[in-house]
C-alpha cells in the first residue's frame, strides 16, 4: 500500500465525521468541518492556478515539480486547514519560522521558491519589507489575528479566500511522490528544504507505522477501521513550524484522535497549558526538551492541576534532562516520560520512556529503520561496535534538499547499496542494542584533541537546581584549539557560583569536558520550538 497525507485524512474523516478533530479555546471542528474547510482551501488554490507541474518520476532527489505555499501562522486550526488544503490541491506547504527578521524571512521565501504564503496579521510588516524582492509570489492569504495590521496590497483574507472554493471533493489524482516539505531550523547554519515523498513521510512519522511496531499500517481500510476506536484528546505545546508538532498533530489524526490548542499561541503561558489539560482531559502533551519542560513543571509545583487523565509527557526534538522528568513524575506519578528522538532528515528515530523511579536521559531504544554507520560512511555498524558513528536511517528516507544536490548527495549517502539518511549526529551502538546519542557534530567542540558533545555538558550542568537554561559552545583558545563555554540563566532569585556549576557538571561527565568559562544572561535565546540557537550563543561567548 502506497499513502497520500490527503487520501488519509479524508478517509478518516469519512469514518469520524462528527468526531471533534481540533478543540480550541472558541470552540471546536469536527472531522467533517475540517474536511470543508480544506476541500474549500484547496479548490481555492487550484482556481488560482496552483499545483503540480511535474510528476516524479521525471525529477532528481533535490527538485520539485509542484507549487510551494509558505505557512507563516502562529498554531491554530488555519494552520491545519492549510497544509491539509495544500495536500490536496497537490501544492506542496512549508513551514516559516515567525521569529525570522525580514532579512532571514527574505532568505527563506526566495530559496523555497514559494508561489503563495498564508500569514498572520501580526507578520504583514515583515513581508511587506520582502515582498518587493520575490517576484514570484503569485497569492497572499492574510489570516486576521486581533494585532491590528491592515491587509496587504494584492492580500486577501482567509475566510475570503475559502469562500472561494467548494466542499466539494478534490478530483486530482493524489500520489504518493506528492511532496511534504520541512525546513531545518536554521540554528547552527542556514535552513534547509527538506523534501519527503508523502508516503514516505507517513511511515517514518505521521501514523503510517503503529508505535512500537516494525511494520506499517497494511491498507488504507485498516486505518479507518483503528481510527473508530480513536477520540482520545491530544496536545502539542511546540508551534506547528517545527516539525515534532507537525508530526504529533498528523498521528492524532490518523488514530481519528483530537487535537487541543492552547488558548493563546504565541507565547508559553504553562498557568494555561496546565488548564488545558485539566479541562481538555489530555490524555498526551507533547514539549520541546527543558526549554519548555523546566517552566511547565515550575507551574505544577506551585499550583494544584488534576492530571489523571494526562498518561503521557512527550519531548521531542530536544533532550529533557532527567531532573526535570523526576520532578514531574513526583507529581504526576502515573504518568509516562517518552524521550522521542528525529530531525527532518530522518523523521523519527528512536524513543525513551521513563517512569517514576527510573528516569534517565542520553539513551535510546531505535526504531526498526534507525541504524549507526561508520565514521567515513562506508559501512554499516553492529551493535556493540567499539567505533563512535553516525546516528542514521534507512528505508524511508527524504529525497533530498531542495534546489542543492551536492547538499543531498552528502546527508544522503548510498552505503552497501542502501541509501540512508545521515544528518550529522554522532552515536555509539551498544552491545545491549541501545543506541548512546552524543549530539550534533557540528557543535561538538574539539578542545586539546578531545571530541566534547555540547549536549552532554548542558545536561550535566542542567541538573543544578540554580540553572534555568544553559547552552554550551567553543570558542578559540590558545592553549587549547577550542575551549568550552557555558551561557547560562540563573533560575529567577537563585544564585550559584563557577566553582558550585563545576561541582555539579562534575559529577555526570568527565573533568576534560567542564567548561573553561561561564557566561551569564538574563535571557538565553532559542527558536520557537525551543532548540537552542548556537550561533548566538557563540556570537554570546566571543564577545564575552
Amino acid at each position: 500500500m502506497s499513502y497520500n497525507l490527503a487520501q488519509v485524512h479524508e478517509a478518516v474523516s469519512a469514518a469520524n465525521p462528527d468526531r471533534p478533530a481540533i478543540i480550541t479555546a472558541d470552540g471546536a471542528l469536527t472531522y467533517q468541518d475540517l474536511t470543508d474547510q480544506s476541500r474549500q482551501f484547496a479548490h481555492a488554490l487550484v482556481q488560482r492556478g496552483l499545483g503540480c507541474n511535474r510528476e516524479r518520476a521525471s525529477l532528481a532527489g533535490h527538485e520539485s515539480g509542484q507549487d510551494h505555499l509558505a505557512i507563516y501562522l502562529h498554531n491554530g486550526p488555519e494552520y491545519v486547514v492549510s497544509m491539509l488544503g495544500s495536500f490536496k490541491a497537490r501544492v506542496a506547504p512549508f513551514n516559516v519560522n515567525y521569529r525570522y527578521v525580514a532579512e532571514e524571512l527574505l532568505y527563506l521565501l526566495d530559496n523555497s521558491s514559494a508561489r503563495a504564503i498564508v500569514f498572520h496579521d501580526a507578520f504583514a510588516p515583515t513581508l511587506a519589507q520582502v515582498l518587493p524582492s520575490l517576484p514570484d509570489v503569485k497569492l497572499l492569504v492574510q489570516v486576521p489575528d486581533g494585532s491590528g495590521n491592515g491587509l496587504l496590497d494584492g492580500a486577501v483574507r482567509y475566510d475570503d479566500f475559502l469562500a472561494e472554493g467548494s466542499t466539494d471533493p478534490i478530483s486530482l489524482d493524489w500520489s504518493p511522490d506528492d511532496l511534504y516539505i520541512l525546513y531545518t531550523g536554521g540554528t547552527t547554519g542556514m535552513p534547509k528544504g527538506v523534501l519527503w515523498r508523502q508516503h514516505d513521510i507517513f511511515i517514518g512519522a505521521m501514523g503510517g507505522r503503529p508505535f512500537g511496531k516494525a511494520e506499517p499500517i497494511p491498507s488504507l481500510e485498516a486505518i479507518v477501521e483503528a481510527s473508530i476506536n480513536g477520540g482520545v484528546r491530544m496536545m502539542s505545546v511546540a508551534p506547528l513550524m517545527h516539525g515534532a508538532a507537525q508530526w504529533a498533530t498528523f498521528n492524532a489524526f490518523t488514530g481519528g484522535n483530537t487535537i487541543v490548542f492552547v488558548r493563546d499561541p504565541t507565547r508559553l503561558d504553562p498557568a494555561d497549558v496546565w488548564a488545558t489539560v485539566e479541562r481538555e482531559s489530555v490524555l498526551s502533551l507533547q514539549i520541546v526538551g527543558d526549554a519548555m519542560g523546566r517552566p511547565l513543571v515550575d507551574e505544577l509545583e506551585r499550583n494544584s492541576y488534576n492530571l489523571s487523565g494526562l498518561l503521557a509527557l512527550v519531548s521531542g526534538g530536544a533532550a529533557l534532562n532527567s531532573s526535570i522528568k523526576e520532578r514531574f513524575l513526583e507529581i504526576a506519578p502515573h504518568a509516562i516520560v517518552l524521550d522521542a528522538v528525529g530531525s527532518s532528515e530522518t523523521g523519527a528515530q528512536m524513543g525513551h520512556t521513563s517512569a517514576k523511579g527510573s528516569t534517565s536521559t542520553g539513551t535510546f531504544d531505535p526504531g526498526p529503520e534507525t541504524s549507526v554507520v561508520s565514521a567515513d560512511l562506508s559501512h554499516e555498524l553492529t551493535a556493540g561496535s567499539d567505533e563512535t558513528g553516525w546516528l542514521a536511517q534507512r528505508g524511508h528516507v527524504p529525497l533530498g534538499y531542495l534546489g542543492d544536490a551536492a547538499k543531498t548527495a552528502a546527508t544522503f549517502p548510498v552505503i552497501g547499496g542502501i541509501r540512508f539518511a545521515v544528518p550529522g549526529d554522532r552515536a555509539n551502538w551498544r552491545a545491549d542494542g541501545v543506541i548512546e546519542l552524543l549530539g550534533r557534530d557540528s557543535v561538538t567542540i574539539n578542545s586539546g584533541g578531545e571530541k566534547i558533545y555540547a549536549e552532554e555538558v548542558e545536561q550535566a550542568l542542567a541538573h543544578h537546581p540554580a540553572v534555568y537554561d544553559v547552552i554550551v559552545v567553543g570558542r578559540p583558545s590558545e592553549r587549547w584549539g577550542s575551549e568550552v563555554v557555558a551561557v547560562v540563566q540563573l533560575a529567577e532569585g537563585a544564585s550559584a557560583s563557577d566553582e558550585e556549576l563545576l561541582a555539579e557538571a562534575e559529577r555526570h561527565v568527565a573533568r576534560y569536558k567542564l567548561p573553561k568559562a561561564f557566561v551569564y544572561r538574563d535571557a538565553l535565546q532559542r527558536s520557537p520550538a525551543g532548540k537552542a540557537d548556537y550561533r548566538w550563543a557563540k556570537a554570546t561567548a566571543l564577545e564575552a
